[in-house]
């Protein structure tokens, strides 16, 4: 398989007919999964809290610990939302909120530890780098020492949150209380070493440049190099609508359908060392979420039974299973039910 250079890949993304991209990512995915197998995860969205400090420019679900509307959810209430996704066939909990200015790593590991005692066949894929980083802060402890401990307590894996694009100059932006690139890779970098996969993500569509994107996309090609811990990139583009960023510059917009499918296609040329890549129809709804399945992405994510964030700005796709089901076959794909690992569970053929 061939491997592009950054000069290469912006040249493609720039320059490249969309028809053309999407044929080149998918004749690459077809060689990663030749099977012709489409993967979906039946899981829940869980946001513990609502409450940040960290003031993130293109989010609406935030609140400071002082505002009207905070939250933080008792182990009761997270119990329940178990129970129903464990009543629909759901595996895997997605589980992360804002950056509470002082939760430390005894109240995460009391959670994690609980839900994995009584949940033992549900699988914990939560917190953020930025979440990591902070309790480590808060905590004065080692990130290598607070992963340790979590996943001793239970935790599986972790989100690829928090990345935005990858590079300083947008962060600072955007974010400018959150972690740089360095720190955001360096969370990731310790999961890894432990053996605790993670996953990476590109939230596209805010101030950032083609550069900016190609940045993001080596940055995680290389850590991936190192330690082949990404199990997915997953691409999402940012949804303006009540937030901080649309108010300092109103000219922006959602991204286009072109400008996700011909991003996520360079995504799945670019990144040869990732075996599998997510569709967003959560943003970009259901119909270019099944496009997408020709420009690269061999998975359709979760049915995503909650979702918190992406509404809060005004967006709100669902899907359940039947409709995923029917998605993929209308392409002539093979749907499976899959873990958080990527391994089949159940196939519809």
């Amino acid at each position: 398989m061939k491997r592009y250079t950054q000069e290469e890949i912006l040249k493609i993304l720039s320059d490249t007919p969309l028809k053309t991209l999407g044929r080149m990512a998918n004749e690459v995915k077809q060689k990663l999964h030749p099977q012709n197998i489409t993967t979906f995860v039946v899981d829940r969205n869980i946001n513990y809290t609502n409450i940040c400090w960290v003031d993130c420019k293109f989010c609406a679900f935030k609140r400071r610990i002082d505002e009207n509307g905070i939250y933080i959810l008792s182990f009761e209430e997270i119990d329940q939302k178990i129970d129903e996704l464990l009543a629909i066939g759901g595996t895997q909990i997605l589980f992360q909120g804002g950056v509470h200015p002082k939760l430390k790593i005894e109240w995460y590991e009391d959670l994690v530890s609980h839900i994995h005692k009584k949940y033992p066949t549900i699988t914990i894929h939560g917190f953020s780098a930025i979440e990591i980083n902070y309790i480590a802060k808060i905590s004065k402890l080692p990130i290598s020492e607070v992963l340790l401990r979590l996943q001793s307590a239970g935790l599986s894996s972790i989100p690829g949150a928090g990345a935005e694009i990858l590079s300083d100059r947008i962060r600072d932006i955007i974010a400018p209380k959150k972690l740089s690139v360095a720190e955001w890779l360096e969370v990731h970098r310790e999961a890894h070493k432990i053996g605790m996969k993670t996953t990476a993500t590109m939230m596209f569509g805010s101030v950032e440049n083609d550069e900016d994107i190609i940045e993001h996309l080596n940055h995680i090609r290389e850590l991936q190099d190192e330690f082949g811990g990404f199990r997915a990139f997953i691409l999402w583009s940012f949804q303006p609508s009540h937030t901080p960023l649309k108010e300092q510059f109103p000219h922006l917009f959602s991204a286009s359908s072109n400008r996700y499918l011909r991003l996520l296609a360079t995504s799945r040329l670019y990144l040869d060392n990732f075996k599998n890549i997510q569709s967003s129809w959560v943003t970009q709804g259901s119909h270019i979420g099944q496009l997408a399945l020709l420009f690269g992405a061999n998975d359709l994510g979760s049915t995503m039974m909650e979702e918190n964030v992406v509404s809060s700005a005004g967006v709100s796709n669902s899907m359940n299973i039947s409709e995923m089901i029917t998605l993929i076959k209308d392409l002539g794909l093979i749907p499976a039910k899959r873990d958080t690992a990527y391994n089949i569970i159940e196939e519809y053929v």
